[in-house]
C-alpha cells in the first residue's frame, strides 16, 4: 500500500508542482521505489540460493510486527535446506530463523512490544492459545512452530515479518551483547531443552555429547547448570574438541583417531554414561549413542536426521532406557536470557566468523566447510 501511496504522491507532484523538475520527480520516484525493496537470501532449490532484492514485508495480521534485522546467523538446518534435505520447500522463500533486530512497525493487537524495541527473534513462532502452546509444545503450534525461513520468509534479510509477535520475540537486556543474543534464538535453547533437559542430566552424572557443533557446544554449556561430574565431548575435529575443553568438557574423544568404546571405558567404566546426547543427526553418531549408554540411562536425540537409522532394539530392550527426540520449544528462553545476562556463560566463544549481508553466500561456503575453516557460529551483520 505504501508503494502506491508514495508513487501517487510523485504523480501529484508531477501534475501540480512548478517548483520541481521532471528529472527531480523521476529521481524521487526511483528513490521511493527502492525504499520498498530489501536484500534477502532467497531459496531456489537444491544447492541454489541467491542474495536478491525482494519486496519488504508488511503487516498481514494484527498480531504481526516488522523487524529491521541487525544481525543474523546460519544454522545447520539452513545447510540442510540448501543441500535439498527439505524437498517440500517453496521456491522464493527467504532463509534463516535466528537473529536480532529493531521493531519498525507494530500490528494493532500487539501489546508487549513497541516501535524501537531491540529484540531477539525466536526460531519458533507461537500463537500461545492452541492445544500445543498450552502444553508449552510451542514447536508444534498449529499456527506457528518452525516456520521462519521454512514455511514463510525468514531472517537472512534486511527486514522480516514476525507473526504472533507477543509470544515470539524477546527484549534484549542491556547487559547482553547483540551478537551473543543471536545465540539465544535457537542453539542455546535447543541444546538445553532437547539435549540436557530431555536427557535428564543430574548432579553427579556422567554424560557424553556426540557432536561438537554449535548445538553440541550449547548442550555442553547448559549441561553445566546441573553439575554433572563428567562431560565427555566426542567429535572428529580436533579444533572443536579443543574448544570443548575450553568451554567445560572434562574429557574429549576423537572418534576418527580413537576407539570411542575403549576410551570411554577408561573414563567411566564398563557400564557407560548416564546420558548420551546425539547432536549431529547421522547414523554413525546415533550408533555411538546406542553403544555407550548404561542401563537406566537416557539417549537424547537433538540432531536433525535426514536418513533412516538402525534402532538396535534387540540389544536395548533390556536396558530400561529413556529415548527422547524433539524440536526445540523455546520455553526456557526467558531463563536462558537471564543466565546469559550474568555474563558468566562464555557464549561469545562460539562466534568464530563475521560477514556482512552482501557476503552471505561466501559465509555459507565457509560454514559448509566448517572443519577446514575452523568455523563454529558465523555472525552476519545486516546493518
Amino acid at each position: 500500500n505504501s508503494f502506491y501511496i508514495c508513487n501517487g504522491l510523485v504523480l501529484w507532484l508531477a501534475i501540480n508542482s512548478s517548483l520541481i523538475t521532471l528529472t527531480e520527480i523521476l529521481n524521487l520516484s526511483i528513490l521511493i521505489s527502492k525504499s520498498n525493496f530489501m536484500k534477502a537470501l532467497v531459496y531456489h532449490g537444491d544447492h541454489n540460493i541467491a542474495l536478491e532484492e525482494k519486496a519488504k514485508p508488511s503487516i498481514i495480521k494484527p498480531s504481526d510486527v516488522i523487524v529491521r534485522v541487525t544481525k543474523t546467523t546460519i544454522c545447520g538446518t539452513d545447510l540442510g535446506i540448501y543441500k535439498g534435505k527439505n524437498l517440500y520447500m517453496q521456491d522464493g522463500i527467504t532463509l534463516g530463523h535466528e537473529g536480532v533486530g529493531i521493531i519498525e512497525e507494530v500490528g494493532s493487537s500487539v501489546s508487549q512490544f513497541k516501535v524501537g524495541d531491540k529484540v531477539i527473534i525466536s526460531c519458533i513462532s507461537s500463537c500461545g492459545s492452541c492445544e500445543y502452546c498450552k502444553k508449552q509444545l510451542y514447536s508444534h503450534c498449529k499456527d506457528g512452530g518452525w516456520i521462519l525461513g521454512h514455511m514463510i520468509d525468514g531472517v537472512q534479510a534486511e527486514y522480516v515479518r514476525i507473526p504472533h509477535a507477543d509470544n515470539s520475540l524477546y527484549k534484549i537486556p542491556d547487559t547482553i551483547n547483540d551478537e551473543v543474543a543471536v545465540m539465544i534464538s535457537d542453539i542455546l535453547p535447543t541444546g538445553h531443552e532437547i539435549g540436557v533437559q530431555y536427557g535428564n542430566v543430574k548432579p553427579g552424572d556422567a554424560i557424553a555429547i556426540v557432536g561438537a557443533g554449535p548445538v553440541g557446544m550449547s548442550a555442553l554449556l547448559t549441561a553445566q547448570f546441573y553439575s554433572p561430574a563428567i562431560i565427555i565431548m566426542i567429535d572428529l575435529d580436533d579444533n572443536r574438541l579443543e574448544m570443548a575443553k575450553e568451554l567445560g568438557a572434562t574429557h574429549v574423544i576423537n572418534s576418527d583417531s580413537q576407539n570411542v568404546l575403549e576410551e570411554l571405558k577408561k573414563i567411566v567404566g564398563e557400564d557407560g554414561v548416564d546420558v548420551a546426547i546425539e547432536a549431529v543427526g547421522i547414523p554413525p553418531t546415533w550408533n555411538i549413542c546406542q553403544k555407550i549408554v548404561k542401563p537406566g540411562g537416557n539417549i537424547a536425540n537433538v540432531g536433525v536426521h535426514g536418513a533412516k537409522v538402525d534402532f538396535e532394539i534387540q540389544e536395548l530392550w533390556i536396558k530400561n532406557l529413556t529415548i527422547t527426540t524433539g524440536l526445540v520449544n523455546t520455553n526456557t528462553t526467558p531463563m536462558l536470557i537471564k543466565a546469559v545476562a550474568t555474563n558468566k556463560l562464555p557464549v561469545k566463544k562460539l562466534i568464530t566468523h563475521h560477514y556482512k549481508l552482501f557476503e552471505i553466500e561466501k559465509a555459507y561456503d565457509v560454514f559448509l566447510n566448517a572443519s577446514r575453516e575452523k568455523a563454529m557460529k558465523i555472525i552476519i551483520d545486516v546493518e
